[in-house]
């Protein structure tokens, strides 16, 4: 799994106050740094309709298409994905979960269905069928790669979801890929939030 930052709104902290201090009509109290504790004060308030004046944008690569099916629900993003219809897949990677790679007699199950698939899309291609209509037998496994790009405040909102223990393994390694580089660029709008290592979480802090 790779999480790349392609864009992100510049100084988009500062951005967020200078949007928000518009509706306290208090832009002349803007000083160095007082972005801090104003955007601190909207998160720690819940109004998260001003965090969404900021964007970013994030590739996210070698993902399985069981990854992709889950994340593209979030209906406040855009995205733009790796299409099957297009690409030639007959030398298709894939995604194998921890719990079957771990498990011996499942491994060997797994990989003889990864390649009796692959054989089954290269023979189809070979019998004329189109790339469009090949893809019907690749499996969840196969990796994929997306573009995606949302404001901070949807932002917040997959990594509060896709962070949690309930979400499953491989979409909360991306919210965690995804938090770490929002925390270097946006600490404080996003300072809130503590990664779990040993467990694989995201959880959230009080804010003082």
């Amino acid at each position: 799994m790779q999480v790349t930052l392609l864009t992100i709104t510049p100084n988009a902290e500062k951005l967020i106050e200078r949007a928000g201090r518009t509706a306290y009509q208090s832009v002349h109290k803007q000083r160095p740094g007082s972005e801090k504790q104003f955007v601190r004060m909207l998160v720690k308030s819940g109004h998260y309709s001003v965090l969404e004046h900021a964007n970013a944008t994030f590739r996210i690569k070698d993902v399985s298409r069981a990854f992709t099916h889950q994340f593209v629900r979030h209906r406040f993003c855009s995205f733009t994905q790796k299409s099957q219809r297009y690409v030639d897949e007959h030398n298709f990677g894939c995604v194998e979960p921890d719990s079957i790679s771990r498990n011996k007699k499942a491994h060997l199950l797994f990989k003889d269905f990864m390649r009796r698939a692959k054989r089954t899309y290269i023979e189809l291609q070979k019998l004329n069928i189109k790339k469009e209509d090949a893809r019907f037998v690749l499996p969840n496994a196969v990796e994929s790669e997306l573009v995606v790009t949302a404001n901070f405040r949807e932002w917040r909102h997959i990594i509060d979801t896709r962070g949690s223990p309930k979400a499953q393994w491989e979409i909360r390694q991306v919210a965690i890929g995804i938090l770490k580089v929002l925390r270097r660029h946006a600490p404080t709008v996003f300072g809130d939030y503590q990664i779990d290592a040993k467990a694989g979480v995201i959880r959230r802090v009080k804010s003082e």
